[in-house]
């Protein structure tokens, strides 16, 4: 089990695809640019220092940085990728490609984490709780409207006084709140 220092470490909350702009499509132009930019923005973390990642897991936002994170492996040995899993059936449902995906990350990362056995009203939101905790840094893929997780993720992270990153999926622009007491401050509009 690896030992999570908070000041080292970042960790992910982000859309499904259902609520992503380009959906499952992941060639679309705008999906291409938005997995450029969280390669950055990750770069940019370790470049800070960070040295472990966590990730939910779940299929959209989290399974595509989880990605990048194993990528960036080749490029930097000493990051760990840290999968914490809100129950064990979390991919049950899932088509066979992410399903794939999905189990493709857990072999590969350097550790999981499982919130529950079996599947509770609250294990979603326990993980993410787990994944804030954890960590100093959050890098979220909001589009700025839902209500759910990834904006309770956010707001919670916000309360909490962790450095966030928000990259919004519609226009992919990175607001930055090193102080969550304050509004985020627009740094960068790519494309």
């Amino acid at each position: 089990m690896i030992t999570l220092y908070k000041n080292k470490t970042c960790c992910f909350t982000g859309h499904r695809p259902m609520r992503l702009p380009f959906g499952f499509e992941e060639e679309h132009p705008l999906c291409i640019a938005l997995k450029k930019l969280l390669k950055r923005e990750i770069q940019k973390k370790i470049e800070q220092g960070c040295i472990d990642f966590i990730t939910g897991a779940a299929w959209g936002v989290d399974i595509i940085c989880a990605e990048i994170v194993l990528e960036l492996k080749k490029q930097y040995p000493e990051i760990n990728l840290i999968c914490v899993i809100p129950h064990e059936e979390q991919a049950t449902k899932w088509n066979e490609e992410y399903r794939t995906r999905y189990f493709g990350i857990i072999d590969q990362s350097d550790d999981m984490i499982l919130i529950s056995y079996q599947y509770t009203p609250t294990c979603f939101h326990e993980r993410n709780r787990y994944m804030v905790d954890n960590a100093m840094h959050v890098i979220a893929v909001y589009n700025g409207n839902e209500k759910g997780g990834t904006s309770y993720t956010i707001e919670y992270a916000r309360k909490k006084g962790r450095n966030v990153t928000v990259i919004n999926s519609n226009d992919l622009t990175v607001e930055q709140s090193d102080n969550p007491r304050t509004k985020f401050t627009v740094i960068s509009r790519d494309r």
